[in-house]
């Protein structure tokens, strides 16, 4: 090689040089303001302040040192809201809720598929959140008409949801640092067939757990939830995912009375205690239960009827010990005489005064 063509190589292979430390300048510069983006939408720390402590002081699991958590899931308001909607239901009570329940599904859009939205990290900032999400896309608003596309156990167990749709919600709630109550596809057994077969509904929720363990969320409380209906007793222990993967046990056990055309009144004893009593023969004796869903639907001939069924629970629950919390469904279903609220009337009555026992103000864990 002459000289002149060793001193073109070397300029050309220096012009190279910087042409590609330019490119990784670039490269670096473009995923720093991506990663900068992506932390922007982060939600906010919300882990501070001291813990209280003493007796009744809450434990690593949320689990109340005494009495029991009194929470409720309301809906949205009609500007879209979710903390209008909260804030007006606690000025109705006459108190601070507890716990906020919220449902969200697995759309990834900040309308219901981010998990940790404004309004529930603001609402999460003096109160506890539990978040249930679904393996499905809804086709409305807050699953308005309830309505939706399954997305399948299977394929949430084989990984296929984990870059776009599950990490990134993991990421979210490792952010927020503060612990949560988590559901994954509450009311499981009333999912089968349609989302898969009781092995995959395991597998999925393992896969889940396992995710956020792997990507360092330590700051999620696992609640198994099912619909506590004893005729599907075998299904529900088929759909246990193991103590290990578990740390509270979710039930949904409603009077429904004439929204579901029975000729039997259900006070709140009878509604909860038939459930509640499986799950602690079945399932686990000790892990914490949350009645994650309860309410009663009116009697039509009877109006006060609601009042004493709500006001009978401070007696109730203390004799179902191993409930720790209870959030209470206050959206109607369709159906006549189905209105689970209470808004108004006996219904809101018989709530507030329950909400007014100690045994559901308990010291609340800041982070």
């Amino acid at each position: 090689m002459t000289r002149r063509h060793t001193y073109t190589a070397v300029i050309l292979a220096a012009i190279g040089a910087m042409i590609v430390g330019l490119g990784v300048w670039i490269t670096r510069e473009d995923r720093a303001d991506r990663a900068s983006a992506s932390s922007r939408d982060l939600p906010d720390n919300a882990a501070s302040g001291a813990l209280p402590s003493g007796r009744c002081a809450a434990g690593p699991l949320l689990e109340p040192g005494c009495g029991a958590w009194w929470g409720a899931y309301v809906p949205y308001a009609e500007n879209g809201s979710l903390k209008d909607a909260v804030y007006a239901f606690e000025k109705k009570i006459g108190r601070r809720l507890d716990l906020v329940y919220n449902y969200h599904d697995m759309s990834n859009t900040e309308r219901d598929g981010v998990l940790l939205t404004p309004d529930e990290q603001e609402l999460g900032r003096d109160r506890m959140l539990m978040l249930a999400w679904e393996s499905t896309v809804w086709t409305e608003p807050h699953h308005e008409n309830w309505t939706e596309t399954q997305l399948g156990w299977r394929d949430v167990a084989a990984g296929k949801f984990d870059r776009d749709i599950i990490d990134p919600q993991a990421r979210r709630l490792k952010a927020y640092g503060k612990r949560v109550f988590f559901s994954f596809d509450q009311e499981t057994d009333f999912r089968t067939p349609d989302a898969g077969t009781p092995e995959e509904f395991v597998a999925a929720y393992r896969h889940i757990h396992d995710r956020f363990a792997r990507l360092g969320v330590d700051n999620v409380v696992w609640v198994w939830t099912v619909s506590g209906y004893l005729g599907h007793a075998d299904l529900m222990k088929a759909l246990y995912p193991g103590d290990a993967y578990v740390d509270w046990i979710g039930m949904d056990q409603y009077n429904y009375y004439r929204c579901q055309r029975s000729a039997s009144w259900l006070d709140f004893e009878s509604s909860q205690r038939p459930a509640y009593d499986w799950l602690r023969a079945n399932i686990s004796a000790e892990k914490p239960i949350m009645l994650s869903e309860f309410s009663t639907a009116p009697d039509p001939e009877r109006p006060d009827r609601q009042r004493g069924w709500y006001e009978a629970i401070p007696q109730v629950a203390p004799d179902l010990p191993g409930v720790r919390a209870l959030v209470h469904w206050n959206r109607p279903v369709p159906g006549e005489n189905c209105d689970l609220t209470v808004n108004k009337g006996p219904a809101l009555e018989g709530y507030r005064k329950a909400g007014e026992a100690p045994y559901f103000n308990q010291p609340l864990p800041t982070r």
